[in-house]
């Protein structure tokens, strides 16, 4: 009697992975080409602007006309620019108002309507205080600086009449024409756009978390702060990586509030290098100043998202204990 060994073919078949592309491990040629025109987009809009940009920097340009290639005379010249060195300092005034000081209240903000507000009033109201929270981040740049300068104007503003009305007159102020004040006004203005952002991130990341670690937690008599300091911080970690690095990235390159508020002024007080870059762009015609301005500006952002990047991967692969 013999006995076949041979395997059934229909069940090697059925057992066989299939070559459509679905099989683990497996890449069908035809998933890149889904990614052509993100890439084509990416490349017409980023790739090329910048390569022009970097190439204007090494020349004098007043945007029409005859190039003229100067090599490294606008890099020379910027790094011994007071008013370009005074603008990176603002950048640094800027950070302090749209990433640390909307982030630090954004995280309480988060967690009280989450672990407070929305326990003892329900969600809806919870959502309700969060949208009022991000209201600002929607409303156009134009309006909320037309709002502002209302409000901070030296004659009859808002803030001056409330000032004089309650017999605090010697604290009216040119609020945005005095080098003393105008920059922390636009700081006080840009905390108050930004902050609803991290509201609405941090308590999405919430929804995530585990509520039994909320609920033993109390059981066993912590407070809120410790709670705060115990699971919320620990747990949405990450969220605050996002958020610190998209809002850095918004600080480095603002552009609307100072165009509209201040125009960099008075003097130098409020400048920033992207309204630096697009005064000599459009205004001073200097085309090739301009450039070296951004091309500075985006090195530094690519240096500061690489390096934020990297504390972000070692900060979960210690967490992961990998």
């Amino acid at each position: 009697m013999t006995v076949n060994t041979a395997p059934d073919k229909a069940a090697t078949r059925s057992r066989r992975p299939a070559r459509n592309g679905a099989g683990i491990g497996e890449r069908s040629p035809v998933y890149w080409l889904y990614l052509i025109p993100g890439g084509l987009l990416f490349t017409a809009v980023i790739v090329v602007p910048f390569v022009m940009n970097i190439g204007l920097s090494f020349a004098d340009w007043p945007g029409v006309g005859e190039i003229s290639w100067t090599g490294l005379d606008n890099y020379s010249r910027l790094f011994s620019d007071d008013t370009f060195w005074t603008s990176f300092r603002n950048s640094v005034a800027m950070i302090i108002a749209m990433v640390v000081v909307p982030t630090a209240i954004g995280l309480v903000l988060a967690s009280v309507l989450f672990d407070i507000i929305g326990k003892r009033f329900g969600a809806r109201t919870a959502s309700t205080l969060r949208a009022m929270y991000y209201l600002p981040q929607i409303l156009p740049v134009a309006v909320a600086g037309i709002v502002w300068g209302w409000i901070l104007r030296p004659q009859n503003g808002a803030l001056n009449t409330l000032l004089e009305s309650v017999g605090l007159d010697g604290l009216a102020q040119n609020w945005l024409g005095d080098p003393n004040t105008a920059l922390p006004s636009v700081m006080a203005i840009l905390v108050w756009v930004q902050i609803g952002y991290p509201v609405v991130i941090f308590m999405a990341a919430l929804q995530r978390v585990d509520p039994d670690l909320y609920e033993a937690a109390e059981l066993d008599g912590a407070g809120w702060w410790r709670r705060f300091r115990a699971i919320t911080i620990p747990q949405i970690r990450p969220e605050m990586f996002v958020v610190a690095l998209t809002a850095t990235i918004a600080s480095m390159k603002v552009f609307g509030p100072i165009f509209v508020l201040t125009g960099g002024g008075p003097g130098d007080a409020t400048n920033v290098p992207s309204y630096f870059a697009y005064q000599h762009f459009f205004e001073r015609a200097n085309v090739g100043y301009g450039s070296a301005i951004a091309t500075i500006l985006t090195l530094i952002i690519i240096v500061l998202s690489v390096i934020f990047i990297r504390f972000q991967a070692r900060s979960e692969r210690k967490d992961t204990g990998r």
